[in-house]
């Protein structure tokens, strides 16, 4: 008889284990392959297969992913994929949940560009809520670029032409090739060190470079460059290559401008703008003030044909009555409280008088001589009947007394050896000597013979 084991999975138990193992090893990772067997349901995700000539892999694109896939997914395309391993526990089979699809002839460069752009993004260095405005006039400019490009003398044109006053302060550096990157983050961190100490203040620091391949364009998509923008206290403008052209730092900047140009007219408006504008400003204003006046003039009209400007005597009159009413009904108030007082002071002067410590003195010894008298007489009553008590305790003492019993004939006769009063003829013996009490002495005798007291 087989023997069964302590624990036994059930099969969704295991695929929950799988699935956890899978999730947790695999977290997130690149796949290259040719897709095969793709399916485009109503739900609007896409399902294919990913192979070589050694495997297979399911994949699935969410809707929401699918979405943003560039080109069209047909079978036996290779591509580079990325995304997270993952179980349908439905059929147990394991998937990758794609996040990301690029056609293999993008190219290495552009995978690099993938996943830092993605890795940059998860620590929300992209979000619009770190990027800062840029000043509508500012007054100096940081330009961080080549000094022998065309991008500078391109720039610095539309200043000149737009808004000559404004003081251009170039950082020359190299933006193209082995090391240009750092050479660009190491002047942004330069420029930040200046404007703190207060040696060189910038308004805003644009980073810029004419047009290129991917490769011309790549020390723009280094990581030392998107940190040192992303760190800057100066608003940066990224201005790098053509329209069509997109690196991390247009991204980490505060704000891109698709080409250096452009980059000149947005941060400087020109000046007939600013002319314009004072002009619109002015007109407004202008306009604003007629309007406030006219409101014045209005109000002044209204409040000069008021009845009080016109009558101000009648109106002087009519507040020194209210004033002489108010008075008269004050001097009531104010008697009518004294009387009032007055009265609960009396009232309150004789309730203290009655109270008084004299008063109550008086009070206590009248209390007092009326408690004497009184303790005096319930004193002698008492004196008076514990006396007559007593007569009546005495007489019946003097009735029960044995003199009282002896004068009306009695005798009293003992044994005189025993002292014992002879009760019964039954405690005597003839020949027992016997004293015997009478009211005026003792006698004795002895005796001769008993006689029963019922004999006659």
């Amino acid at each position: 008889m087989a023997v069964l084991p302590a624990q036994v999975l059930s099969v969704t138990e295991l695929t929950h284990r799988v699935k956890d193992l899978l999730e947790e090893r695999f977290p997130s990772v690149w796949v290259e392959g040719e897709i095969s067997n793709v399916r485009s349901p109503s739900s609007g995700h896409i399902y294919f297969t990913l192979k070589d000539a050694g495997a297979q892999l399911a994949v699935v694109l969410f809707r929401g992913v699918a979405a943003k896939v560039g080109f069209k997914l047909k079978d036996g395309l290779q591509v580079i994929t990325f995304g997270d391993i993952s179980v349908y526990e439905k059929s147990g089979q394991y998937q990758l949940v794609a996040s990301q699809l690029l056609p293999k002839g993008l190219g290495v460069l552009q995978l690099a560009f993938e996943e830092l752009k993605q890795r940059l993004a998860k620590e929300g260095l992209f979000d619009s809520s770190r990027k800062r405005p840029i000043p509508i006039l500012p007054q100096r400019i940081g330009l961080v670029t080549s000094p022998t490009g065309a991008a500078i003398r391109d720039f610095l044109n539309i200043i000149d032409r737009r808004f000559p006053n404004v003081h251009i302060v170039i950082y020359p550096v190299r933006v193209q090739g082995q090391g240009a990157a750092t050479e660009i983050a190491a002047a942004i961190d330069e420029l930040n060190v200046l404007h703190a100490s207060g040696r060189l203040s910038l308004d805003v620091l644009i980073v810029t470079r004419g047009g290129g391949s991917l490769e011309d364009l790549w020390a723009f998509n280094e990581e030392v460059l998107a940190r040192a923008l992303a760190r800057s206290r100066i608003p940066t403008i990224s201005a790098v290559g053509h329209e069509i052209d997109f690196t991390i730092a247009d991204f980490i900047a505060d704000l891109r401008a698709p080409t250096p140009s452009a980059a000149a007219e947005l941060v400087v408006k020109a000046k007939e703008e600013f002319k314009q504008r004072m002009g619109q400003y002015q007109s407004r204003l202008q306009s604003d003030l007629r309007l406030r006046l006219a409101t014045a003039r209005q109000r002044f009209s209204d409040l000069a044909s008021n009845y009080v400007f016109r009558r101000p005597t009648e109106v002087i009159r009519q507040y020194q009555q209210q004033v002489d009413d108010s008075g008269h009904r004050l001097t009531r108030a104010v008697g009518a409280t004294l009387a009032n007082q007055r009265a609960r002071l009396a009232t309150t002067a004789g309730k203290f008088k009655l109270l008084g410590p004299q008063a109550l003195l008086v009070n206590g010894r009248q209390r007092v001589g009326s408690g004497e008298q009184g303790l005096c007489a319930a004193w002698a009553r008492r004196w008076q009947n514990t006396g007559h008590r007593l007569t009546q305790v005495n007489a019946k003492l003097e009735l029960l007394s044995p003199k009282a019993t002896l004068r009306r004939g009695y005798s009293i006769t003992l044994i005189p050896e025993t002292s014992q009063i002879v009760r019964s003829v039954t405690h005597v013996k003839p020949g027992t000597k016997i004293s015997t009490k009478v009211l005026d002495g003792v006698f004795d005798s002895v005796v001769s013979s008993l006689t029963d007291g019922n004999e006659r």
